[in-house]
């Protein structure tokens, strides 16, 4: 039997609340075993911001294909989700969002919906308010140039001859971000094309520039400082521009057959479609239009397959998911029921296990031309992503495969060691790790015109860091190792003057601040420090006062608004996980917390949750993981049970 269920069998009720909390894990245990797939894998819904369907709305007209029965659902999930000022948001509960926004008016206008509706004389003028099309970003302003409805002169170059760049030049595309190099890849070879759309003069969107197209200045805005790398590279664009007047370009073939070959490599076999995310995807197919693939070649029907696998055909609201994330729901499931208590043998761990197992990328994706000599390993979020694991899938995954008896021994310390040391060898400079590749951090990329969408670089983060000690405290890693006491050093450099911690993967300072905090106790640090300590009261500082725990993703714009928002269930199970990684199980903010998962708890073990928990893109691009407000609130309420058992 495992430590955690002997302390959670010793764990009876000797309070009501001790009662409570052992029936409420019995609960969430039955309604988790209730969701997984005959296979072993859980795979809970991303539900996201209304952009996905306008999006999609707007390739189809680009297209010209329009299929009027998916237009039609994306137009009524558009329209659901128009706020009372007359925008749309990017997060539940956030704000009117200038991007999504006119999107969402371009998509109605061409889903057939009169400019002269209610709905569309309130979107536009919330649109007005909001600055109108000049203030969209650059990839808003690409969209609407394919349709006509943006010049083309000032939407940024993506030249394809990046693609020719040797992997030793100080810029090439292995600078940038696993998910910038996939949406670029096509990006740069419509720039090229620049196939724009004709429409009628009745869809023009004439009316959201505030003062008028012709009156309007476009340009991209300007450093005040006349030496800034932004300056720079607006300087690089205007010759880029200038360049692609010319008739003449000695490399531009070459280069577009290099992109081209670049992002259909990463569209076949082992992936569900490039980078498996949607912007991609969708830049993807139009690519290929573009370069003249049939409807019915091999490649364009993959693409448009993958594609339309991210559709949720709920007919009482039809969606679309930016992704799939079977590994990352899988892992943490298991993960929680473990702690639970549920035996290292039970049948539903021991298919979970041999599911992710099964799911282990043994290929050389891109990450190995920054680690060229290391054996393939790890785990993608998704089904099949062969060219992107990473790190973060990857820890949560060797820590669910320890909660699960191994069908055969050897080859699972096979397994681990390897995917140990892929993971180990992700470690970056400055102590920490990112999420995908091994120091793609050099901040004057962040000025590149096409670069608004927050996302370039694929930075160390706090999060992630403290997670590694986790998984290392847990294996019994040496404390005082040097790869050890250089991720310390990252965290404790990292920490806001308050002691929080910035999440990057979760909103925001206390999922940061969690995950902080129980790395540093998995590793052996002491808990009692001064600077730990600041974390723990910084999580009990932000604690509503009905218990739980909440915040929202204006934070990341207005950090002054860190732990702040209504409590939700994933939130509350971070803080309490965050807390009881201090030790005292006693503390009040502690048992509050522990009353208010147990009170909130649904009669079939689930807990509900109207808000976003979850980041992509910090400011631009957030997630609502559907599976977060059920298995962090029994892998929080396992922690604290398993406290007290043992004191």
């Amino acid at each position: 039997m495992s430590g955690a269920a002997e302390n959670l069998l010793s764990f009876q009720p000797g309070n009501s609340q001790a009662g409570g909390i052992e029936s409420a894990i019995q609960k969430s245990r039955s309604h988790l075993l209730s969701l997984q797939h005959p296979d072993g894998h859980w795979e809970g819904e991303l539900l996201v911001d209304a952009t996905l369907c306008c999006d999609t709305i707007i390739f189809m007209h680009w297209s010209g294909r329009a299929d009027a029965d998916l237009q039609c659902k994306c137009a009524n999930h558009i329209r659901k989700r128009q706020m009372e000022d007359g925008g749309w948001n990017i997060f539940i509960g956030g704000p009117s969002e200038i991007n999504a926004s006119v999107k969402a008016y371009f998509a109605l206008k061409l889903a057939g919906d009169s400019p002269n509706a209610l709905w569309m004389r309130e979107a536009r003028a919330n649109i007005l308010r909001l600055g109108g099309i000049p203030q969209m970003n650059t990839y808003g302003r690409l969209y609407l140039a394919l349709l006509g409805q943006f010049p083309w002169e000032f939407v940024p170059t993506v030249p394809p001859e990046i693609f020719l760049l040797p992997k030793w030049f100080f810029f090439n595309i292995y600078e940038m971000s696993s998910w910038s190099r996939t949406i670029i890849a096509p990006l740069a070879i419509l720039n090229h094309f620049k196939p724009t759309r004709t429409l009628p003069p009745s869809l023009h969107l004439h009316e959201l520039y505030p003062a008028g197209l012709e009156n309007t200045d476009l340009s991209l805005k300007k450093d005040p400082r006349f030496w800034a790398w932004r300056n720079f590279f607006l300087r690089c664009d205007e010759v880029l521009k200038l360049y692609n007047r010319f008739p003449f370009h000695p490399l531009r073939s070459r280069a577009l057959r290099a992109a081209e070959a670049w992002m259909t490599s990463r569209m076949g076999e082992g992936s569900e479609g490039l980078s498996a995310i949607f912007p991609a995807m969708l830049n993807a197919l139009m690519a290929l239009r573009v370069l003249g693939y049939a409807d019915d070649h091999p490649l364009m029907k993959k693409a448009w397959d993958d594609f339309t696998g991210l559709f949720v055909e709920d007919p009482e609201d039809f969606r679309i998911q930016p992704c799939l994330s079977p590994v990352w729901d899988t892992a943490i499931t298991t993960i929680a029921l473990g702690e639970s208590g549920l035996g290292s043998k039970h049948p539903a761990l021991l298919r979970a296990a041999k599911w992710l197992e099964q799911r282990e990328v043994k290929f050389r994706g891109d990450w190995a031309v920054r680690m060229p000599g290391i054996e393939p390993s790890g785990w993608a979020f998704e089904h099949d992503n062969k060219y992107y694991p990473d790190t973060d899938d990857t820890m949560m995954v060797l820590m669910a495969l320890r909660q699960v008896e191994p069908e055969n021994e050897f080859a699972r310390k096979a397994l681990f060691d390897r995917a140990l040391k892929w993971l180990m060898a992700f470690q970056c400079r400055d102590g920490g790790w990112a999420a995908f590749d091994k120091d793609v951090t050099a901040s004057w990329l962040e000025h590149v015109p096409f670069a608004d969408h927050n996302a370039i670089l694929d930075p160390t983060c706090s999060d992630l860091t403290a997670r590694v000690l986790e998984l290392l405290g847990a294996i019994g890693h040496d404390p005082r190792a040097p790869e050890v006491r250089r991720a310390l050093d990252m965290l404790r450099r990292t920490q806001e003057p308050d002691g929080s911690w910035y999440g990057r993967w979760g909103v925001n300072y206390i999922y940061g601040t969690w995950q902080a905090l129980r790395g540093l106790a998995a590793i052996g640090t002491n808990m009692d420090a001064e600077w730990i300590r600041r974390g723990r009261d910084w999580l009990e500082s932000c604690q509503n006062d009905d218990g739980g725990w909440g915040e929202t993703c204006e934070s990341y714009n207005f950090p002054a608004l860190k732990g702040r928002g209504p409590s939700t269930a994933s939130q509350t199970a971070w803080a309490l996980m965050g807390l009881c990684a201090c030790g005292d199980a006693s503390r009040e903010s502690i048992r509050n917390g522990v009353d208010w998962l147990v009170k909130t708890q649904n009669p079939d073990g689930s807990w509900s949750e109207d808000y976003t928990t979850g980041t992509g893109f910090p400011c631009v691009f957030y997630l609502k993981y559907d599976m977060y407000r059920n298995h962090f609130p029994l892998l929080a309420l396992a922690t604290y049970a398993r406290m007290e058992g043992a004191a």
